[in-house]
């Protein structure tokens, strides 16, 4: 079956609604989407409809990837995903093909930080809709889940079968799983969480959280909490929290009541199954990190560790340290959350977690006490509940630590034996180009007692402080860790190299996105290290390991080489001739030297107003046109990867001087690239290289410089701004060059 090109859009919808959905609703208008499939109602209204599909409808053949990230923009536009529950999947379709994405596979897209939702979504031109773009296209190449009408319509019949379940026509509550309690989540918080009486700046400040609320509402039957060693606890018709032994040996606690005498409360749940199969709790618990607001997920560094990477980093432990490591060896994971960096280690007696929350260490005693019942260890770290403590890492001191763990500390010859295994907060107190997280690294005690010795902008990064206790202080012990590896390729980190010296014994590293709750595409590296050697770190080899789309597979792709590089980078020699004042033929963006800022690195001839307030845009004029041109093709010859995101662009030698063919093809690059984002629309375009005849306009050009430019005729008198120049000669190019000009 296919259909006419030329058919209407609203035509083309109501005839797939009748060839392959017809079985389903698909009357249903959703916000701006173009087309939803969902289940029949029995009872109209009673209760909220759940979608099957939202998707994106075009008239004759598309850019399928397109479609699908104008959708993905329409949600995210209005937020329409807080408005009703959102489908199974997303999907768009034209008249030659259909494509589908599982909503959880995008969910993550609609709570990024900093991304502006305001975009025309039909505009495929903007940042956001490539960001989009890239995303959606990496998860249809993966899954293939793109059928052409006709060709592959048994096919398309078929996962619609099977994807598509009816079940029965009409339904009460909606089921609560593993991969739908954190969109429910999001709702409860529109709903639910103003009607709770507590004063939420209060309350988080005391380590207290909305998701700790709403966990005690999901594991609940008839409004009383299943799992009573939770933080929080639903019991009936209102809350009770922070429960422990007072002062004469008996058991109280803070009550919450409700602003509104539950009635929000009741209606929210009334839509909805409670509990969770009993399979899903201890996962659903586990995960409380994903609850965690951003703010304090970054400063408190809960980043879940993906078991993939936690069983390797585990392997790598004992290809170093040998099979018995773990009865030779104490661990102490000081950054532990929920402890599930440690799930896998059997010796309970020689392992120590701490963490900031108190109700992260409720959640690990309750997992002991699960296990100790099981006589099992599959559930969480296999620890002793007295090894189980909190701990604020970067200002506690160590006489809070237990005895135990204190005593191996002071002990020179134990504490060689101290292994300090750690994922720690990748937070940063501001970052490139944003104010990200102001303030939260430099109000540590360890930030004011080692900033003046390691430098303020390497103890911005929360990671750095962790290494730089552990170093000074904890002296000669063995560090197993997971961070980025800025410390290795920033030059912000040159005086904490200085510092840290120590033996790199082996390491690996991964994804970024393989992480919950972190952001961008860069490497996140296991590193293991020797404090008792010193040794000038010159460079390190990891182990590159991908990993299938569900992270329950890896596998190694060779080897990645970080450097310590101290020589000057690109933007040293940039500063060698860019410009901030007097008239310009356009505007660079100007980033910092990784690789990772390459693309925030494009030509404009109307700079935003937030690059110029933070000194970002430099002037383009034809005195610094050709080394313009060859910084912009240096830093875009080459494709930014998760893998050399960290790596730094260095300062050149000298031979490109003397290289006139590089440097005109550098300015063809420049000239053609797509991020030269030069437009007449947003001014005068002096960024022609051809003349009106060679490409047949139907109007002369504003300015036709670059052409003299490149002629060699142009002259001061041309010039706008009047300054004196060293014109070139005629420039000539490689055939490589001339064939760019030829196909343009």
């Amino acid at each position: 079956m296919s259909y006419d090109t030329n058919s209407r859009e609203e035509e083309l919808k109501n005839k797939i609604a009748k060839d392959y959905f017809w079985i389903y609703d698909t009357t249903k208008i959703i916000g701006n989407v173009d087309f939803c499939v969902a289940m029949h109602q029995s009872q109209k209204g009673l209760f909220e409809q759940e979608s099957l599909l939202w998707a994106e409808a075009k008239k004759g053949i598309s850019d399928i990837y397109n479609s699908l990230v104008q959708l993905i923009l329409t949600i995210g536009k209005a937020r329409t995903y807080d408005k009703f529950l959102p489908p199974a999947m997303l999907g768009a379709f034209d008249t030659e093909k259909i494509a589908f994405i599982p909503y959880n596979d995008i969910h993550d897209i609609f709570y990024v930080n900093d991304f502006n939702w305001n975009v025309t979504p039909s505009n495929y031109e903007t940042k956001e809709f490539k960001i989009v773009y890239d995303k959606v296209k990496s998860i249809l190449d993966r899954n293939a889940l793109l059928y052409y009408f006709g060709k592959d319509d048994k096919e398309l019949r078929k996962f619609i079968k099977v994807n598509f379940i009816v079940g029965k026509f009409g339904f009460t509550k909606t089921r609560i799983d593993k991969n739908n309690f954190i969109v429910i989540y999001n709702k409860w918080l529109q709903t639910v969480k103003s009607t709770i009486a507590v004063n939420w700046d209060i309350a988080k400040k005391k380590g207290v959280i909305d998701g700790d609320f709403y966990l005690a509402d999901l594991l609940s039957n008839d409004n009383i909490t299943l799992k009573d060693k939770l933080f929080v606890v639903l019991k009936a018709t209102k809350y009770e929290l922070n429960r422990h032994q007072d002062e004469y040996g008996a058991f109280t606690s803070s009550s919450v009541d409700f602003n509104d005498g539950q009635k929000a409360h009741n209606q929210f749940w009334n839509k909805y199954e409670r509990p969770p199969k009993e399979e899903y709790w201890d996962y659903i618990v586990e995960r409380r990190d994903l609850l965690v607001p951003q703010d304090v997920r970054e400063r408190k560094g809960s980043f879940f560790t993906p078991q993939i990477w936690v069983e390797l980093s585990q392997k790598y432990l004992t290809d170093v340290l040998g099979e018995d490591w773990q009865d030779e060896y104490y661990v102490w994971d000081c950054a532990a959350g929920t402890g599930n960096l440690l799930t896998g280690l059997t010796n309970k007696y020689n392992i120590w977690a701490s963490t900031l929350d108190k109700q992260d260490v409720d959640v690990m005693h309750e997992q002991i006490d699960a296990m100790n019942k099981k006589s099992i260890s599959d559930n969480g770290a296999n620890v002793l509940k007295d090894h189980v403590f909190q701990f604020d890492f970067l200002n506690d001191d160590f006489s809070k630590l237990p005895q135990s763990l204190h005593n191996i500390i002071k002990n020179p010859k134990e504490r060689k034996k101290l292994i300090i295994y750690i994922n720690p907060p990748y937070a940063e107190a501001s970052s490139y180009g944003i104010e990200s997280i102001p303030q939260v690294a430099n109000k540590t005690k360890i930030f004011d007692l080692y900033k003046s010795i390691i430098g303020a902008e390497a103890l911005n990064e929360l990671f750095a402080q962790f290494y730089v206790r552990i170093y000074n202080e904890i002296p000669e012990v063995l560090l197993a860790v997971f961070s980025p590896p800025k410390f290795v390729t920033s030059g912000k980190f040159t005086k904490f190299r200085k510092n840290f010296q120590a033996k790199y014994l082996n390491g690996f590293i991964c994804r970024s996105d393989t992480f919950d709750n972190v952001n961008g595409k860069f490497p996140i590296g296991f590193y293991i290290w020797n404090l008792a050697i010193k040794k000038e770190i010159k460079q390190i080899e990891t182990d590159i390991f991908l990993n299938d789309k569900d992270n329950k597979k890896s596998w190694q792709e060779g080897q990645k080489k970080f450097y310590i590089i101290n020589n000057k980078s690109i933007a040293d020699w940039r500063a060698t001739f860019y410009c901030f004042k007097g008239n310009a033929i356009g505007y660079m963006i100007i980033v910092g030297p990784s690789m990772q800022s390459n693309g925030n690195t494009f030509i404009t001839n109307y700079p935003a107003e937030s690059y110029k307030n933070k000194g970002m845009v430099a002037n383009i004029t034809f005195d610094n046109l050709i080394k313009m041109s060859i910084y912009l093709a240096v830093r875009q010859c080459v494709e930014t990867t998760w893998i050399n995101n960290s790596d730094q662009l260095l300062y050149p030698n000298s031979l490109w001087e003397k290289d006139k063919e590089f440097q005109n093809d550098c300015l063809v690059f420049a000239i053609f690239h797509r991020q030269n984002k030069i437009t007449s629309k947003e001014g005068i375009n002096h960024w022609i290289p051809f003349t009106e005849k060679e490409i047949n306009s139907r109007t002369r050009f504003e300015s036709n410089l670059l052409n003299k430019f490149i002629n060699g005729k142009l002259k001061n008198e041309d010039l706008y701004n009047g300054k004196a120049i060293k014109t070139p000669e005629k420039l000539e190019f490689s055939e490589e060059a001339q064939s760019v000009f030829d196909h343009n």
